[in-house]
């Protein structure tokens, strides 16, 4: 099977695991990074024109564009551009969006690159009605994503 839905849950995977990279086993070279890079920036573009009308298949696409252009370090000169576009059609979809984790991992990498407080103050309100007691392993990841990006707010911080 390879669903749009599927594709787009691969490549959130990839870019998840490229952004977290494990170099406590062995040692990644450069040419195997460099490989790793483009092939995660291959996939981002090869789904970037794909779009949907199932309102979660479209949550998860855009999600997985804007953590794969955030995973690579290549740019064909475009990637700015995409990813405003992504933006785009993220804030077209997530008033519709339940309160969920994928709307609290949406409100999390779109603070990300935007540091508005207002998504930040949505993705913690939703966060705070899941209780603590009973957390699965994606919402305790997507906790600490969010407090990543909150902890460093790159580009935007200022530098002494």
């Amino acid at each position: 099977m390879n669903s749009l839905l599927s594709r787009a849950l691969e490549l959130q995977q990839v870019a998840h695991d490229f952004m977290y990279l494990e170099t406590n086993t062995a040692p990644i070279y450069s040419d195997d990074f460099c490989r790793l890079n483009k092939e995660l920036l291959v996939k981002s573009d090869s789904l970037f024109s794909e779009k949907s009308f199932d309102l979660e298949e479209e949550a998860n696409l855009c999600l997985a564009l804007l953590m794969g252009y955030n995973a690579t370090i290549y740019d064909n000169g475009d990637k700015g551009q995409k990813k405003q576009i992504i933006l785009d059609r993220i804030s077209d979809i997530l008033e519709q969006l339940p309160a969920s984790l994928l709307k609290v991992r949406l409100l999390a990498y779109c603070y990300g690159e935007i540091y508005e407080d207002v998504l930040l103050q949505e993705a913690h309100a939703i966060i705070n009605s899941w209780g603590r007691e009973n957390l699965t392993t994606e919402q305790i990841g997507t906790i600490e994503e969010l407090r990543n990006f909150e902890a460093n707010p790159y580009p935007f911080e200022e530098i002494e």
